[in-house]
């Protein structure tokens, strides 16, 4: 009993330790880890998407020149983690990852379990569908009905909700989603219209529809832990940089450039 009592106190203690370490700004444990955890989901051009960059698989886009820019602001090292959407969010809270950047909106469910940035990019809808049908969908009634596919745990799941009868299919990778376009098990994939075009440019039997969607939020913002005002507002500081010296849309352009190309 004495030896389970000391192993019962021992359990509760490293819980404890656990959790205080678990608090706190995370603008510290960055400084003390001396790097910057970034997770994204890398499946979603041109803001982060695998790339052959000089002869090696990178992950590359827009909101990887925005999270090296505030590394680099911070003096510490970026290091990558590639995960599903969903995990993205998950991991946040958890501290698995100290900021989010992946095409993420601050909804309000989001902002219950961490803090978010300034917006940094404002988004539209884009509707993916297949060439031959481009001329049947001019608005959101003529796609009533329609099977429309959505990245799970994207805002789209909310945006989808625009089309009448919409009958939602929900996948983790947006490849996924468009090769079941493809092949015609469903009938429109609605993402970030900069991405739809990428997909356009890069496969002629696709096209997309000018179907005009609302945004579901007020722009994509970076994700970090509650109660790190320290962490937002060295992330702001580094936002409002790159606005104030034209960079953020010279990163969109470069990121959509590079996923158009196919490489």
């Amino acid at each position: 009993m004495k030896a389970l009592k000391i192993v019962t106190i021992c359990t509760l203690l490293m819980s404890l330790l656990i959790g205080c370490g678990a608090k706190g700004d995370r603008y510290d444990t960055v400084m003390e880890n001396k790097k910057l955890v970034l997770g994204v989901s890398a499946d979603y051009p041109p803001f982060e998407f695998h790339a052959t960059v000089d002869g090696k698989d990178e992950i590359v886009g827009f909101d990887i020149e925005l999270a090296k820019e505030i590394a680099k602001d911070l003096g510490v090292p970026l290091e990558i983690k590639d995960m599903k959407f969903d995990s993205v969010v998950a991991s946040v809270p958890t501290g698995k990852i100290d900021i989010a950047i992946s095409g993420m909106d601050p909804t309000p469910d989001r902002q219950k379990a961490m803090d978010f940035s300034k917006p940094y990019y404002v988004a539209e809808a884009g509707v993916i569908v297949r060439a031959e049908d481009k001329d049947k969908y001019k608005s959101p009634e003529d796609m009533k009905g329609l099977k429309v596919g959505v990245q799970k745990g994207s805002t789209f799941e909310d945006v989808i909700g625009q089309i009448p009868e919409a009958k939602a299919e929900l996948l983790n990778k947006v490849n996924d989603l468009v090769l079941a376009l493809e092949t015609k098990r469903i009938d429109a994939v609605l993402v970030e219209k900069p991405v739809a075009k990428s997909y356009e440019a890069n496969r002629k039997e696709l096209a997309v529809a000018d179907v005009v969607l609302k945004p579901a939020s007020d722009g994509y913002a970076v994700g970090m832990r509650k109660d790190s005002p320290k962490l937002v507002e060295a992330v702001n500081k580094t936002i409002d940089r790159l606005k104030a010296e034209g960079k953020l849309d010279q990163f969109i352009t470069e990121a959509t450039e590079l996923a158009e190309s196919g490489e």
